[in-house]
């Protein structure tokens, strides 16, 4: 079985995770927060063991795309940092 991959958010990302957990409480419960969050670490869990799982850009083959919920999708930038074996 393969090492899980590190999953590395910028800060834009986090920055909008944070937004949508404010705009979640200010409309609905905190239980539905803890459900959004909740959310998130399976995904993240998901791309550290599966990172091509999601289908790739038909532009630029390094991008996927994920829906983490119906209203909810984000974009994935895959960064192969395997070493090369030298010939």
């Amino acid at each position: 079985m393969h090492k899980p991959v590190k999953v590395k958010w910028t800060r834009k990302s986090l920055s909008n995770a944070i937004g949508i957990k404010k705009y979640i409480l200010t409309k609905f419960s905190k239980k539905e927060v803890l459900k959004f969050e909740q959310s998130l670490k399976e995904f993240e869990i998901t791309i550290s063991n599966f990172p091509t799982l999601y289908p790739e850009s038909k532009a630029k083959k390094a991008i996927r795309r994920a829906v983490i919920h119906k209203n909810t999708a984000t974009v994935i930038a895959m960064k192969d940092n395997r070493q090369k074996k030298p010939s």
